[in-house]
């Protein structure tokens, strides 16, 4: 067989030339992230770690995915310096990536950040390729930019009650200025516009309808008929809740009545529960008939809720009356606040009926067996200043940080009485002598709690107790020195408040440094389907985690869990239609353990009840407790870490109470 030489020689120089033609680089145009990936896991260090050249190194990678996170690493370090890096991210090729940057702008709050926004809106978006950076700019002028772009922001009127990302992009703006305080007339229009048009999405109306509730200085009052309307036809309850709101603002006849009719016919105890409350300064005797019957609602909540309004607008003519129905069958949260109401409405010469209430607290309080229910007692003595020598002589036997720091809550409030003087009349100096030094005592004892809630007081003192405790600022700032940090650090800042209202300066709020690293090894062991299964006193709430978004947060929560350090904690702060929170080693909110973890703030929004997110005093400054969403909370969004979402169990987290406990714990990998 002959072989043709001149076939050999092409074939030959054929391969030569292939090999020597470099293969064609992959554009990678798709934001993917995996919590293995080793990159990305550095890429996590660097932001918990405040590393901002490292990060800025990344936004030259060629992988979109490298991008997008170091950008959204600013998004919660905050580091103005990263700015006009950040701008260059504005046009970058992958949308993804400039919704990183535009998030994180906005979450500078940088007024040099405005116009780079600006100037990187897609206005001529035909093909609609940058819709959702485009919504995400909309947010974040919302966030950083001056007056003048909430006029050019409302004064959009191109887009369709079909453009869902531009829509809500346009109107989380509105809501960010408002936030801001910075608020217009034509704004205000245009979230009524929202609110009182179904057509537009739901979405869309729920954040309009939190502008309404929530934004200062608007006047809503011409559009009372048309938001009456509304609301009465509205079946998105995440709409209703901040509309009633809204309407209770308005304080008139008319909008009473309406609130009242949607009361009596509604069926979701969070818009009663809000109701409730913007009924807060209407007269006692417009709304007596609404407020009564509701004391024995079946809902907690609700009857608490009630309970809350005749504290601060009972009548003296019915004090008595809230006495006599504190006696009858109850929760013991409405029957202390029952208790209150008559304590604060009821008349000085009614003498004997008074001792009455209050030899009724102070029985109570030695028979209660709950923490929570014996600091809500001794906080609902302070109403009555004559009872501070008996809260004094609980200081020794008092068994909980719970009772501790509702005592100096309590004591607290017979300090800052306005009427002091004229209560105590010539036993005040003694009083004001006594009272001083039991706060000195608190700050000598080092209890963190106490001593956080002692400095709240002290900095409303008027200007005799001022007198007195002024010459004690070394015993305050000795006390301070003393606190361990970070674990101390929302105390250390309360103290240095008092310090300088004594001293007559303005210290900026002490920072926590980095202290604790990310656990990498039992971060790659978490998957997306990770979840949390609480066991609480009121049944099983189950937590979908989210350690894409989180992955500090979610790998201390199950470092946490898995040790046993929320077995028997308790559930210390519940506010209805807000939150319940709990994980706090102490039980009373101020506990912490001997390190803090980095917020963690990407692009994600408190869009629906059930999000859990960390308990914070400040940015950087999270450790154990964390806190669950009975509704939407947008003004959380950017400030509070999202870690967690809850996917069975709301029934349990609407019914918990203050004081019901944590069973365990589980974690499903």
């Amino acid at each position: 067989m002959k072989i043709n030489f001149k076939y050999l020689l092409f074939l030959f120089i054929s391969l030569i030339l292939f090999r020597c033609v470099p293969p064609e680089e992959v554009v990678l145009t798709e934001v993917t992230r995996d919590i293995r990936d080793s990159t990305l896991q550095q890429i996590i260090l660097h932001q918990d770690e405040s590393r901002t050249d490292s990060l800025i190194n990344f936004f030259n990678d060629k992988d979109p995915s490298y991008r997008y996170a170091a950008a959204m690493a600013f998004a919660s370090s905050k580091d103005k310096n990263a700015l006009d890096s950040l701008a260059k991210l504005l046009k970058d090729p992958i949308q993804g990536v400039r919704v990183a940057a535009a998030y994180a702008i906005g979450q500078l709050g940088e007024a040099r950040g405005a116009p780079l926004l600006m100037n990187a809106f897609e206005q001529y978006d035909t093909a609609r390729q940058y819709l959702k950076s485009n919504s995400t700019i909309l947010e974040a002028v919302g966030k950083c930019a001056p007056k003048e772009t909430l006029d050019l922001l409302t004064g959009i009127s191109t887009y369709k009650p079909t453009d869902t990302l531009l829509l809500t992009g346009q109107t989380y703006g509105i809501y960010r200025f408002a936030m801001r305080g910075i608020v217009s007339p034509e704004g205000t229009s245009k979230m009524l516009t929202f609110v009182n048009n179904p057509l537009y999405p739901p979405k869309v109306r729920m954040i309009a309808a939190n502008y309404l509730g929530r934004a200062k200085g608007i006047d809503i009052q011409p559009n009372l008929q048309a938001l009456s309307e509304t609301l009465t036809k509205e079946q998105d309850v995440k709409i209703r809740i901040p509309l009633v709101s809204a309407l209770g603002k308005l304080k008139t006849s008319e909008s009473t009545r309406t609130l009242t009719k949607q009361f009596n016919q509604e069926t979701d105890y969070r818009v009663k529960v809000n109701i409730l409350r913007s009924l807060d300064s209407i007269s006692y005797d417009s709304v007596s008939t609404l407020i009564i019957p509701s004391l024995n609602d079946a809902n907690v909540n609700i009857a608490q809720t009630a309970a809350q309004y005749l504290v601060k607008n009972g009548t003296a003519r019915q004090a008595a009356n809230f006495y006599r129905m504190a006696k009858e069958e109850r929760p013991w949260q409405v029957q202390i606040a029952l208790l209150e109401a008559a304590n604060e409405n009821l008349p000085p010469y009614m003498v004997d009926t008074k001792g009455g209430i209050n030899a009724a607290l102070r029985k109570r309080y030695l028979t209660a067996q709950k923490g929570a229910e014996k600091g809500a007692i001794l906080k609902a003595m302070g109403g009555f200043g004559w009872n501070y020598s008996f809260m004094l002589e609980q200081v020794p036997n008092l068994q909980s940080a719970v009772e501790k720091s509702a005592l100096v809550a309590g004591i607290g409030r017979i300090m800052n009485d306005p009427d002091f003087d004229k209560f105590f009349g010539v036993s005040r100096r003694r009083v004001r002598r006594d009272l001083s030094k039991f706060v000195l005592d608190v700050f000598r004892s080092g209890d963190t709690g106490s001593m956080a809630v002692a400095s709240g007081v002290m900095q409303k003192v008027d200007d005799k107790f001022k007198a007195i405790l002024q010459d004690s600022l070394p015993i305050i700032i000795a006390a301070q020195k003393k606190l361990e940090l970070p674990a101390a650090i929302e105390t250390y800042n309360e103290i240095q408040g008092t310090i300088d209202f004594f001293q007559g300066t303005t210290t900026e709020k002490k920072v926590t440094t980095f202290n604790h690293s990310i656990d990498l090894s039992l971060l790659s062991r978490v998957t997306n389907s990770a979840a949390a299964v609480i066991q609480t006193d009121k049944g099983k709430i189950r937590l979908d985690l989210f350690p894409l978004l989180a992955p500090g947060t979610v790998t201390n929560f199950i470092k946490l869990a898995e040790s046993g350090f929320f077995k028997d904690k308790n559930f210390h702060r519940v506010v209805p239609n807000f939150v319940i929170q709990g994980g706090c080693p102490r039980g009373d909110g101020y506990g912490s353990l001997d390190y803090s973890i980095r917020s963690e703030l990407p692009l994600a929004h408190y869009d629906n009840e059930g999000y859990v997110g960390m308990a914070s005093s400040g940015n950087h400054t999270e450790g154990t407790q964390f806190f669950i969403t009975h509704s939407p909370t947008p003004h959380l969004d950017g400030s509070y870490t999202i870690f967690a979402k809850v996917t069975e169990g709301m029934e349990a987290v609407h019914n918990m109470e203050v004081g019901d406990k944590i069973q365990s714990v589980a974690i499903r990998y």
